[in-house]
């Protein structure tokens, strides 16, 4: 794959990790971050999520939410989701403090607000390179299942921008094929490094 990839959500937890893990095991570059300014999983009510720092194993999230109540939390998928995120990378990361990780390609959002932060930390930071970055944002809700579809037609899109010479060239057809083909409206938008 000749594109480097970064999956970006709220957490890092969810969409980004389960897109994070999908386009990994197809052979793709590929990094994900959180915009959050922590990271909340669901608690045993809306009131009191688990709120942990970025840059907190997933295996120490996953140990403490097993400790607290294990029968909540694999009920509601957060086990499974956790074992998932700890065979892809060892801690959810912060989109603003990516710097040390270089530039990427291609940066997915899977929902509005995040894709609005990311293209303000883009526009902030010093624009050395100009060097393009295209920003997709592809509207996913925060469930397992919504993750999962979400995390397969990204891998589709990612397939068809590697089919490109340059996207650059072609991505107004890219993204207006793929709007038709999986009946979804997607944003986007081109920053630079």
């Amino acid at each position: 794959m000749r594109l480097r990839y970064a999956m970006v959500c709220s957490s890092n937890q969810n969409r980004s990790m389960e897109a994070h893990f999908v386009l990994k095991r197809e052979g793709f570059d590929v990094c994900s971050y959180g915009t959050g300014t922590h990271v909340k999983l669901p608690g045993p009510s809306l009131r009191e999520p688990n709120v942990y720092e970025f840059g907190t194993p997933y295996k120490q999230m996953f140990d403490d939410l097993r400790r607290k109540d294990p029968e909540l939390y694999k009920r509601n998928g957060i086990l499974q989701m956790l074992k998932r995120n700890l065979a892809v990378k060892t801690a959810p990361q912060r989109w603003q403090e990516n710097g040390p990780d270089g530039h990427f390609d291609v940066v997915f959002t899977f929902e509005e607000k995040v894709f609005d932060m990311v293209i303000e930390d883009l526009h902030t930071r010093d624009h050395i390179l100009l060097k393009p970055v295209l920003v997709i944002n592809l509207e996913v809700k925060d469930n397992h299942d919504e993750a999962a579809v979400g995390a397969r037609q990204t891998l589709a899109l990612c397939q068809e921008l590697e089919a490109t010479d340059r996207w650059e060239d072609v991505i107004d057809d890219v993204i207006s094929t793929f709007e038709r083909q999986h009946r979804r409206k997607v944003v986007y938008a081109i920053s630079y490094y």
